[in-house]
């Protein structure tokens, strides 16, 4: 690490705003190229570097970088934007799953469906972290009980009450979506 850098992590570390400053501003319009590059989209790809930023600023006093500060943003931003690929590939598959499951909605209703798919995507995203991957897993991903058990290390009794408790909160949550969810669904007239 060169001495520019020491001097900038030592800052940020330390809290300066000015240190942050020069930092973001050295690195920022770089990080957006290359996250533009695994994206594939200029907006999503500043809106992670942002918040790769912000995750940095919060996190400061962990910061470690091995080999350099450069080195450390650019593999920040690279597991940023793979976790962001991850999250809209789940909620396509969100999306796919209700309209395999609600076939029969008509023309009419496709606004409403979409309401609701939003509305039971934003409920997911709400779930307690370890509660909401697992639903994801078992619903999403259809990945079984005993597999999610084996691939958390938890018990496939855990793996079963986590899911009954994000089912839990998606009926209480949803209640006021329930009738346009039972007419997409073609058992109301």
């Amino acid at each position: 690490m060169d001495s520019a850098e020491l001097s900038l992590l030592n800052g940020l570390k330390a809290g300066d705003e000015t240190a942050f400053e020069q930092l973001f501003h050295r690195y920022y319009p770089a990080l957006c190229v290359y996250a533009k590059r695994l994206l594939g989209e200029e907006g999503q790809a500043k809106e992670v570097v942002q918040e790769s930023f912000v995750r940095l600023y919060e996190r400061r006093q962990d910061v470690t970088p091995v080999t350099s500060l450069k080195s450390y943003l650019y593999r920040t931003v690279h597991n940023a934007c793979l976790n962001h690929l991850k999250q809209v590939k789940l909620h396509q598959g969100h999306h796919l799953l209700l309209q395999r499951q609600v076939p029969s909605a008509e023309e009419g209703d496709a606004l409403e469906l979409l309401e609701l798919q939003e509305q039971i995507w934003q409920v997911v995203q709400r779930l307690p972290e370890q509660c909401r991957k697992i639903f994801q897993m078992s619903r999403f991903e259809q990945v079984k009980n005993p597999q999610i058990a084996q691939q958390l290390g938890l018990s496939v009794r855990t793996v079963e009450t986590q899911i009954s408790k994000a089912l839990k909160i998606l009926r209480r949550e949803l209640a006021d979506y329930l009738p346009l969810l039972l007419m997409a669904a073609g058992t109301l007239p």
